[in-house]
């Protein structure tokens, strides 16, 4: 439940901040523009009374007030007329002076007795930017300019100059007034919270509505897809043919529904088909490894391979890349002078190479126990492999029949590695020779023969192509530059150590890699017909 809930309070947390957001940015735009109008309404009020006193003054008289300081009948008319002025539009101050230095007074309609009101002749400093806003308004239709200012001693105003001009039109005075603003914040204040509680209304009662529209049109079927999921989870998968899809909101939430109901008959289908496939596969994998017991029967595994026989000692394994594998080997008594040993690699890898190998082993051992030369008995396994060979398989195969009693040998290499021989106290060395082509491939077809002599403390060294072209991870193939180093480091171990020591060595060189190929070796240790080295 915790995890359904965590869309919908983000939601409406992100619909609050949004709405807070715009109730602020309009407000704040509102009481800006606000301001501006009003500031503007006091501006052309400040000009229009001041441009009334401009007209009503004469200003032919003024310079003489100037110079007199001397009050008359006409001064005290006009200062009553300003004072009636000042209170019927209920500007804060007005008053006429001439700009100079600092501002000379003619009239002040401020109350007598009040704080700061000037008399004939008085004079103040200019504050803010009034000195430059004055002089450039004493002018002859000189350009309208508000000047406001805030002052501790005056307040928030905005004050108009208007030029007052004789009867040749030169400027001689200033007619001032000052509008206060204090009005105006209060009125801005009010505005403000008049129109942020409008405006917080309007966007609440419509964020609330917005977020009752989203959570049925698209949190309610979010819940209902997740309340269906969390039911398959909860029957582990066991009603995936009975889902249905609930949300028929007829947009891309109700195709999401419809494509998770087809994914549920989908997912169902392939379970059933995954359980009979595993089953398949158990009961194949169970088959392998009977095919796998069943082929490593085959070849012979009991050491010391002829325990009564002192003349040699033999060893001999097959590692195979998959559950079962192509490679064979395999060493028999001809008769009891005769040694035959077959070091085979069938084509392709699994089964068929397997089926394949069982056949190729069988026929060449049962070849060879009716007697003939090496080239003879793979010659006639040849013509029998090539009858019926629709799958194109071959196999390359090194027999050797070796007389025991004399150390002389014949092998016949069809298409398979060359072999290895080390004399008594020597070194391993490859044994090059042509071959002839793999059995299998063509029906009629003849084989060479080599013959070879092997001393008492000899030995030969047969393998399959899986030991060379073993591969590590950097792609790198073991060599049989490598697989004689690893033979020559451990000259005088027995065979089975040797081909141990062997694999392991080729097991370093793979490392993490996989096997790509089986890895077959046979070792022949001749000890001569008396047994033991002379």
């Amino acid at each position: 439940m915790k995890n359904r809930l965590r869309l919908q309070p983000r939601l409406l947390l992100g619909l609050i901040t949004m709405s807070m957001l715009l109730v602020l940015t309009l407000t704040t735009l509102g009481s800006l523009l606000y301001r501006l109008k009003m500031e503007e309404k006091y501006s052309k009020n400040a000009f229009e009374v001041a441009t009334v006193v401009a007209q009503l003054l004469d200003g032919d008289r003024i310079p003489a007030y100037r110079e007199t300081l001397q009050k008359d009948q006409y001064y005290e008319n006009v200062h009553k007329k300003l004072q009636m002025i000042r209170q019927t539009t209920g500007v804060k101050y007005l008053y006429v002076v001439i700009p100079e230095d600092v501002q000379f007074y003619i009239w002040d309609t401020g109350a007598e007795g009040d704080e700061g009101v000037c008399d004939l002749g008085d004079t103040d400093e200019y504050y803010g930017d009034g000195d430059k806003v004055m002089h450039a308004a004493f002018a002859p239709d000189a350009e309208r300019t508000i000047l406001i200012t805030k002052d501790s001693a005056y307040g928030y105003l905005a004050s108009a100059y208007v030029a007052v001009l004789d009867s040749a039109g030169t400027p001689v005075a200033l007619a001032s007034v000052d509008v206060s603003m204090d009005a105006i914040l209060r009125e801005i204040r009010q505005f403000y919270i008049l129109f942020l509680l409008v405006s917080l209304g309007i966007v609440v009662v419509s964020a609330l509505f917005y977020y009752f529209y989203i959570r049925r049109i698209l949190i309610k079927p979010i819940h209902m897809l997740d309340e269906d999921t969390q039911h398959l989870v909860s029957q582990n998968m066991k009603t995936l043919g009975t889902f249905r899809n609930r949300v028929r909101t007829g947009d891309e939430l109700q195709w999401l529904g419809e494509s998770f109901e087809h994914m549920t008959r989908e997912l169902e289908a392939y379970i059933k088909n995954l359980a009979a496939v595993t089953a398949e596969k158990e009961r194949i994998g169970a088959e392998l490894h009977v095919a796998t017991q069943i082929q490593a029967d085959m070849l012979p595994r009991i050491f010391p391979a002829f325990p009564d026989r002192r003349e040699i000692d033999l060893y001999a394994f097959m590692e195979p890349a998959k559950e079962v594998g192509g490679d064979f080997y395999d060493y028999f008594l001809v008769d009891d002078d005769h040694l035959a040993m077959v070091m085979a690699d069938v084509s392709g890898k699994g089964v068929p190479a397997a089926l394949f190998m069982v056949i190729a082993k069988t026929l060449i051992k049962n070849r060879a126990q009716m007697g003939g030369r090496p080239a003879e008995i793979l010659h006639d396994v040849n013509n029998q492999l090539c009858e019926g060979n629709d799958s194109n398989l071959f196999v390359t195969v090194w027999l050797g029949i070796l007389e025991l009693s004399t150390g002389k040998g014949v092998a016949a290499n069809a298409g398979h590695e060359h072999p290895v021989l080390r004399r008594k106290n020597g070194k391993y060395e490859l044994v090059v020779y042509r071959h002839s082509l793999a059995v299998a491939i063509m029906a009629g077809m003849r084989f060479g023969e080599h013959e070879f002599q092997l001393y008492p403390g000899d030995r030969l060294f047969v393998y399959t192509d899986g030991v060379p072209e073993a591969t590590n991870e950097k792609d790198e193939f073991y060599g049989t530059d490598r697989m004689l180093a690893a033979l020559n480091a451990w000259p005088d171990a027995g065979p089975k150590n040797m081909l141990e020591n062997t694999r392991n060595d080729i097991r370093q060189f793979i490392g993490q890699a996989p096997q790509f190929d089986d890895i077959t070796m046979l070792m022949l240790d001749y000890k001569g017909p008396q047994g033991g080295v002379s």
